[in-house]
């Protein structure tokens, strides 16, 4: 019998930090990074991670927080978030975040020219460039009328999971991508046995995955998503709920049949009367 523990998720931000983060694991770090990337190859021998905290310039800033911040030899900087929903500020969000990145660069006196690269990695668990087939991207700053490239200095690459295709398309990414999609241990030995890269950290995925810390840190990072969600919902249902009253008072005012009232406004007869004594 297998006592073996479950693989974790690495698609969750929690095990992807821990995994990515740690210093056990810079092969497969770099070797990700590779799979995404088009940098010299001297840049990938010297990977710093640095505190994932971007600092607030003001009093009563944003202190924004990202999953795995590092510098390269050269000092480039990249910053890797994994997102399991698209919220729908997430473009303008990546953007502060990419500001937040170059300015924290520059102090009194420094020029302009010794701005390091910036550059993002967004890896999503839901469509996010949804008018294009392509599961990876790579932004800059693009005069799409000419062809011309202005400048280079901020790269966003976007990677969607759900666009992976179920045949491999014969790069790395799709193998290191399919590695944080898969939901099963037969999904990644599948990979593994194809990518030798990817079977590694697969060997190194089973040993995080026995550590009952990273466990209970998913669990409780979890339970937060949940309580968040639960907050959400009822915040929303409370909205909703008010709306709802708010229409039926308005059609309550004009007469209308209490049978409309209740196909409009979801109400019940019993809520909708209760209203028609309060308006009376």
């Amino acid at each position: 019998m297998d006592h073996r523990k479950p693989l974790l998720p690495v698609k969750y931000d929690v095990v992807f930090r821990l995994f990515f983060a740690d210093e056990r694991n810079a092969e497969d770090l770099k070797n990700l990074l590779k799979s995404i990337l088009s940098l010299p190859e001297d840049d990938y021998n010297e990977i710093e991670i640095a505190d994932p905290h971007l600092l607030p310039d003001y009093v009563g800033d944003k202190l924004a927080v990202i999953d795995i911040k590092l510098y390269t030899k050269s000092r480039k900087v990249i910053h890797i978030e994994i997102q399991l929903q698209v919220t729908p500020a997430m473009r303008e969000r990546i953007v502060f975040y990419d500001a937040k990145l170059i300015t924290e660069q520059m102090g009194s006196g420094d020029k302009y020219d010794e701005i390091r690269k910036v550059i993002s990695i967004i890896i999503t668990d839901e469509m996010f460039i949804s008018d294009s087939p392509r599961y990876h991207h790579r932004f800059t700053f693009y005069d799409p009328d000419a062809g011309v490239e202005f400048s280079d200095t901020v790269e966003i690459h976007s990677i969607e999971l759900p666009k992976l295709p179920d045949d491999t398309d014969g790069t790395q990414l799709y193998d290191w991508a399919k590695f944080i999609a898969a939901e099963t241990e037969e999904e990644l030995e599948m990979i593994a046995e194809r990518n030798p890269q990817v079977g590694k950290a697969v060997v190194r995925l089973r040993a995080l995955s026995a550590d009952e810390r990273a466990r209970d840190m998913l669990e409780r990072r979890e339970k937060g998503q949940r309580d968040f969600d639960m907050f959400v919902d009822y915040a929303e249902r409370r909205g909703q709920a008010k709306a709802h009253a708010n229409v039926a008072q308005k059609l309550l005012k004009l007469d209308r049949p209490i049978e409309e009232i209740i196909e409009v406004t979801g109400l019940t007869r019993e809520e909708i009367e209760t209203l028609s004594k309060q308006h009376n």
